[in-house]
């Protein structure tokens, strides 16, 4: 490829023969287009997070305002994972077709708006309704994914995927700290002691955030290294993609549908516990609203190294196995962490619930990291699509696993999602990627080359041996030209 467009230089080693992905990553950089794109997207997903679950500490708050059942405060909750969905499912060929900036922008203004009017609510069908719009916003991970695929190598994909992940879902435990242990008390005391003015009013500086977010995001970033899709088109520098060609290809493979139960049953289970940690520690342990708040915000806040670290194995196995090191890993991971949802449900006493929630949380969270190290292998030429339809089965993990919350005594929903979690990570032996070598059999056949592709690679991870082949040589140390600064 010719080095067109918007940037005639970059801040970070490049790899041209896979479209200038960036391959290494520097954390301490803001610079365009590598680095701005991966903390921008780590940093939408945050705030949409935070948005997502801004009432889930105040639950408790809520229901006893509105006057309703235990069982209506878990259908808000289902309707809160349930609205992201689809969404999920449509933008990843949205992603493939106009690139992650603008979906991305759109999507945190619309779940914003619902978020700042959470205040108004007044009934169980309110709360289910004002919820399942701002659960909207959870689709933002399917930008995020596609926007770090696009960024970085495939030798550095699986950590970048992951930590920008990672640090998204820590919105979730940020969520419950900020919301449920600083601004609810500060607001109750605001309002003499008010609790539900106090939180009527507690979402509307989440929402602000999103606001901002969304109008920067789509001002100071780039689509892919080469600039922005739709210039690039008009420069035939990229192909036009076919929206349902995209969506119908990703859908069609096999492995994206092992992947999508795989995910079903990591962060499937790290949503639900979102939802489900504050009410659970109020009502096993007794604790009052703000410290069950935070001791549940403990789950979301391993985010910050648990999500990267099993990205980053995942890339190590991958360095030594192949993808059949990716796939050990995720096997690791999602057997420990059923272990774990089994062993906290048998909890009866606080300090040792604690310990055990903080282990569980990191394997949860390793999982997901690990999936993600999988998936830009399975189809290159759909990313996008692969990367929604896997997504959306987290959430679709999160309405089942809430439904046994809801039907079920909460230490028997535990139990189940536990034994099923565990049964989850025997689907790694069926998943066999072309190009690449599985569980126990060797390389599968190679995909022939699509060199109209922009997140396609020339080449696979494993020589024909089945060892894997180590980065090109090929990448360049070039600086950025700040005149593209955007500021």
């Amino acid at each position: 490829s010719s080095l067109k467009s918007k940037f005639s230089s970059y801040d970070l080693e490049v790899d041209p023969e896979q479209e200038f992905k960036a391959t290494k990553i520097k954390l301490f950089s803001f610079k365009r287009p590598h680095m701005r794109s991966f903390h921008y997207a780590w940093w939408c997903y945050h705030v949409a997070f935070l948005m997502w679950f801004s009432i889930s500490p105040l639950l408790k708050e809520v229901q006893n305002t509105l006057g309703i059942s235990k069982e209506q405060i878990w259908t808000s909750s289902i309707t809160a994972v349930s609205g992201t969905i689809v969404m999920r499912f449509l933008l990843g060929p949205f992603c493939d077709k106009y690139g992650p900036r603008i979906p991305m922008g759109i999507v945190l203004l619309i779940s914003a708006i619902p978020t700042a009017l959470t205040g108004l609510v007044t009934s169980a069908q309110g709360l289910a309704s004002i919820r399942f719009f701002i659960g909207m916003g959870g689709s933002t991970f399917v930008m995020s994914q596609y926007w770090t695929t696009s960024m970085f190598t495939r030798e550095w994909v699986g950590t970048a995927n992951a930590t920008v992940a990672g640090w998204g879902n820590v919105g979730g435990g940020v969520a419950q700290l900020l919301v449920g242990s600083f601004i609810f008390p500060i607001l109750k005391l605001a309002f003499n002691g008010d609790a539900s003015k106090a939180w009527r009013t507690a979402c509307v500086f989440p929402a602000f955030l999103g606001l901002v977010t969304s109008v920067c995001v789509i001002k100071f970033t780039d689509d892919c290294p080469k600039g922005n899709y739709s210039k690039l088109k008009k420069q035939k520098e990229i192909a036009d993609v076919s929206i349902v060609q995209s969506f119908v290809g990703g859908m069609l493979n096999i492995n994206t549908w092992f992947l999508f139960v795989q995910y079903a049953c990591c962060f499937g289970v790290e949503i639900t516990m979102n939802n489900a940690a504050s009410m659970y520690f109020q009502d096993e342990f007794y604790l009052s609203t703000e410290k069950a708040a935070a001791v549940a915000s403990i789950f979301g806040w391993m985010n910050l190294f648990a999500r990267g670290l099993g990205g980053f194995t995942s890339d190590k196995f991958n360095s030594r196995l192949g993808m059949r090191g990716r796939l050990i890993w995720q096997s690791i991971c999602l057997l420990m962490e059923g272990l774990m949802v089994v062993l906290f449900s048998r909890m009866k006493s606080l300090g040792p619930a604690i310990s055990v929630l903080i282990f569980f949380s990191i394997f949860v969270q390793a999982a997901e990291g690990s999936t993600y190290g999988i998936v830009p292998y399975i189809d290159s030429k759909r990313s996008g699509s692969v990367s929604g339809i896997i997504g959306a089965g987290g959430n679709v993990g999160a309405v089942i696993f809430g439904l046994c919350f809801q039907r079920l005594e909460a230490r028997h929903a535990l139990l189940t999602m536990g034994c099923l979690i565990i049964a989850s990570a025997t689907l790694s032996s069926f998943v066999f990627i072309q190009g690449q070598n599985s569980l126990f059999f060797g390389i599968q056949e190679p995909l022939e080359k699509d060199s109209q592709s922009y997140t396609g690679d020339s080449k696979t991870d494993v020589e024909s041996d089945g060892s894997p082949r180590k980065s090109p040589n090929s990448a360049v140390e070039t600086s950025f030209d700040e005149n593209d600064s955007g500021h």
